[in-house]
């Protein structure tokens, strides 16, 4: 009964099973992409710096139509990715049994990982529709905005510099100073 190979994929029931039963290392920073399970590498300060700045930074402007999640998961569909930030529906009150299964804003904050948010993340935020999807390049100094989903990947990609602000279209009115999710360096001027 021989044959090729196929691919086991978990779902997401069966990857909290794993952690549940002490499988995965429970220090461990793990999330499921389309049934593969990724450690992601260890959290630098500037990494660090760059999400808290960029969650404080959102959460300024909260109403009760959206909230901000930081290192929290997203439950698409047989992945459950854990953005740096992103912003959802709603309130904070509504996820309380279930992670939610959507976003309006996707932020990946990324140094080492930005091949890995560029191709994996993106081709997963757009599949799953997520209206919007941003990279704070942390290694380009820059900000990376990928809008218009479609099952291949986002069809529009803009790159922005500290100098620059960029809108959201969950919040057209909101103008985001790229500068404010990153932390500034020599020669850099609001």
């Amino acid at each position: 009964m021989g044959g090729v190979p196929r691919r086991y994929a978990f779902t997401p029931e069966q990857f909290h099973r794993l952690a549940a039963a002490g499988i995965l290392p429970p220090d461990a920073r793990l999330e499921l992409v389309e049934g593969d399970i990724y450690e992601m590498p260890p959290e630098g300060p500037e990494h660090a710096m760059a999400r808290l700045r960029t969650a404080r930074y959102f959460a300024r402007y909260e109403t009760d139509r959206w909230h901000v999640r930081a290192e929290a998961p997203l439950r698409l569909g047989d992945s459950e990715p854990v953005p740096d930030v992103c912003i959802v529906a709603g309130m904070l009150e509504d996820y309380a049994t279930a992670h939610p299964t959507s976003a309006l804003l996707v932020i990946e904050i990324a140094d080492t990982s930005v091949a890995y948010d560029r191709t994996v993340k993106a081709q997963l935020y757009a599949r799953a529709g997520i209206p919007e999807y941003w990279i704070v390049n942390l290694a380009e100094r820059r900000l990376e905005v990928y809008r218009n989903p479609t099952p291949t990947g986002y069809q529009a990609v803009h790159f922005y510099t500290p100098n620059e602000t960029v809108q959201p279209q969950f919040e057209p009115t909101l103008r985001v100073q790229v500068s404010e999710l990153l932390l500034q360096t020599a020669g850099e001027c609001d």
